[in-house]
């Protein structure tokens, strides 16, 4: 009830002012901070010197972000400009061995870059989830690649494996676990869809052609395997209305939110500091509560930035792979909080789907959502922070479905039943206010530390109660009725357009 429900624009008008009056607020704050702490001695590992004419550093905190544009950007460029140019000979000249062509050329990138023991290693992985998928028995496969995972992931089996190869550089341990990892998640999805195959099983050329997609290989997304094989089997290959146009149009996107980070981290350091909580704990509630909301919102650029990047290849390759993830600005439901979309598409289907059905029934949720959290700890690798992530987050999303149905018994829902649609509209976005905040609070234990989690926790909810806590709450309040109103118009638009597609 109150999906579609309207609200009158000048409550839509006084919301929007509010949200945006506080982003300010809580930004200058920020930009205070930082200002201030630029030269500050516990601040020198993660600040280090950037636009010397506007008399400002830069936050360099982030390894990956700095990885990706300095000691590998020229590999990047290299890589996947020669994929680029090689996939589009293929699809000219050959496009019915256009698959076998990336997997050649996929697997050559992956020896000139990590060797030849690292080639092997993978393809040993490959050849034995391949012999476990020919007896098309799912427990079988689910029990062979989460050992496979756990050998990259558990000590001391990773570093045994990772010591065989030889050589070092700076890179090396980031594209030894990213293409191991995600070698299992492939094979696994490989092994699944062949126990479900009815005429017999998919070739080891068919695995290893899928494996072997350069772009996908060494950060993903992963892309399950029924679709990989059916898109690149396709011999027509034909593009969209305007999807070459829609391609370049990404692109720029993607190389304005790189130009817009970079400007972003010149002037606000979000990522350093955390780092200090006697300097954090000075801040305001405003200023604390922007910060870790900040922290969550380049989380989801970066990720966004680089499935962006590798899913506008992929396009170019005529693939149609999984979209960058939500914003975290558009959430206030655990179910919808991924910042891997491609490996959220995996787990839903191999896991969370598989067990939970129809994700009605408490128990059968319960069972679901704890078996899909412990295969993503394993997968980011077990150790005390991510194990209370992953309950924090299970928790998160197992109470929704409590919560929801609670209001689903008799007397609410006749409670409900008379309100009108605006004001059920109104009563769910304050409790979804509430839900905003625990996917902040519980998710910036990944992105930052226990003790910042904590520290912010205590600050909003306890020393700042009541002015500071519900102050905040009500401005989310108004955040989360933006994001409805958002909701309420795709909506119609899509009920439109399906009215419109059953008329022809």
């Amino acid at each position: 009830m109150g999906v579609k429900a309207m609200l009158p624009s000048y409550e839509l008008g006084f919301y929007a002012l509010v949200v945006t009056c506080a982003v300010l607020y809580s930004g200058s704050g920020i930009f205070e901070a930082s200002r201030d702490s630029m030269n500050r001695k516990a601040f020198r590992d993660g600040i280090k010197p950037g636009w010397h004419y506007f008399g400002r550093k830069m936050d360099v905190a982030d390894f990956e972000w700095v990885m990706w544009f300095t000691s590998f950007r020229n590999i990047i460029i290299f890589a996947l400009s020669g994929h680029v140019l090689f996939g589009k000979i293929c699809s000219m000249t050959v496009p019915q061995h256009r698959a076998v062509m990336y997997m050649i050329y996929g697997a050559l990138a992956v020896l000139a870059s990590m060797g030849l023991v690292y080639l092997m290693i993978i393809l040993s992985h490959c050849l034995l989830l391949y012999s476990v998928a020919l007896a098309k028995q799912k427990w079988l496969c689910y029990v062979a690649g989460l050992c496979c995972l756990a050998s990259f992931k558990v000590e001391p089996f990773g570093s045994w494996q990772s010591g065989f190869v030889t050589g070092a550089f700076d890179l090396q341990d980031v594209l030894f676990y990213g293409g191991c990892t995600f070698t299992i998640m492939r094979c696994m999805s490989f092994a699944l869809e062949s126990c479900d195959r009815e005429e017999g099983i998919y070739s080891i050329f068919d695995l290893l052609k899928y494996n072997f997609y350069l772009p996908f290989f060494f950060f993903g997304p992963v892309m399950t395997f029924d679709q990989f094989h059916a898109q690149v089997s396709t011999r027509e290959l034909r593009r969209k209305d305007d999807e070459m146009r829609s391609i370049r149009v990404n692109a720029l996107l993607h190389v304005g939110a790189i130009v817009a980070v970079d400007v972003f981290f010149h002037f606000f350091y979000i990522l350093t500091l955390p780092s200090d909580l006697k300097f954090v704990n000075r801040l305001s509630d405003w200023s604390l509560a922007g910060l870790a909301y900040s922290n969550l919102v380049y989380d989801w650029v970066k990720a966004a930035v680089m499935f962006g990047v590798i899913n506008t290849i992929a396009r170019l390759d005529h693939l149609d792979p999984p979209q960058p993830p939500k914003c975290i600005t558009m959430l206030y439901i655990f179910a919808e909080t991924h910042f891997d979309r491609g490996i959220n598409d995996w787990l839903c289907k191999y896991v969370y789907d598989h067990i939970g059905e129809s994700h009605d029934n408490v128990l059968k949720e319960l069972v679901a959502s704890t078996a899909t959290f412990a295969v993503t700890t394993l997968w980011l690798g077990p150790c005390e922070l991510v194990c209370i992530w992953s309950l924090a987050n299970c928790f998160g999303l197992n109470f929704e479905l409590w919560v929801q149905k609670f209001f689903q018994l008799g007397p609410f829902a006749k409670l409900e039943a008379k309100l009108s649609g605006a004001m059920s509209r109104r009563i769910r976005a304050a409790f979804g206010a509430v839900n905003f905040w625990a996917i902040v609070l519980y998710n910036i234990l990944a992105l930052n530390s226990l003790e910042f989690a904590l520290l912010v926790t205590k600050r909003l909810l306890v020393m700042g109660f009541p002015v500071s806590t519900l102050s905040i709450w009500f401005i989310t309040y108004c955040g989360v009725q933006l994001i409805k109103e958002r909701e309420r118009i795709l909506a119609i638009e899509e009920e439109q357009k399906g009215d419109k597609a059953k008329a022809e």
